[in-house]
């Protein structure tokens, strides 16, 4: 498996209304934070937002804007009418990658979750920067983990103008 480039950089994107007012913690972009420190990249967050399309909207493009070259959302992936982190997403990304997004569905649908498929979460680029939504739960985080990881390094350097 490849390296992960030097100075990569990631930003955590928590979409909650019921977390950005403090009625509980938000452990799903705690474990994304985490888990993608341990895979060396310099994070930033989680950034703990409102289920608001326009307020996740401007996060992500500032990311894009900003140069970051991962952006990780957990939750609004589902189908719950407070749900936007998909609507928001699809407005700033310029190229899809639904392969990214189906692993993650796959995988957790084969590994003993079923209601896996039920997340409507996005995959692509905008500029420079991979942006993935994932579900808002540790689990799903954790999955989305599990398939991200030994893409990562390929695709950062793609990002970053590198070879096949």
């Amino acid at each position: 498996m490849s390296e992960l480039p030097a100075g990569a950089r990631a930003l955590v994107v928590t979409a909650s209304n019921r977390a950005a007012a403090g009625v509980y913690a938000d452990r799903s972009g705690q474990a994304l934070a985490a888990g993608l420190a341990e895979l060396g990249f310099q994070v930033e967050g989680p950034k703990v937002l409102p289920d608001d399309a326009v307020e996740i909207e401007d996060v992500l493009r500032a990311a894009v804007d900003a140069g970051i070259e991962l952006v990780l959302t957990t939750g609004g992936t589902g189908l719950s009418p407070t749900d936007v982190t998909p609507e928001a997403t699809r407005r700033v990304l310029e190229r899809e990658a639904p392969g990214i997004a189906e692993a993650v569905r796959r995988y957790g649908a084969e590994n003993g979750v079923p209601t896996a498929v039920l997340s409507r979460g996005l995959a692509g680029t905008a500029g420079r920067t991979l942006i993935v939504n994932l579900p808002g739960s540790t689990g799903g985080v954790k999955d989305g983990l599990a398939v991200l990881g030994p893409l990562l390094p390929h695709v950062i350097s793609q990002l970053r103008g590198g070879d096949h």
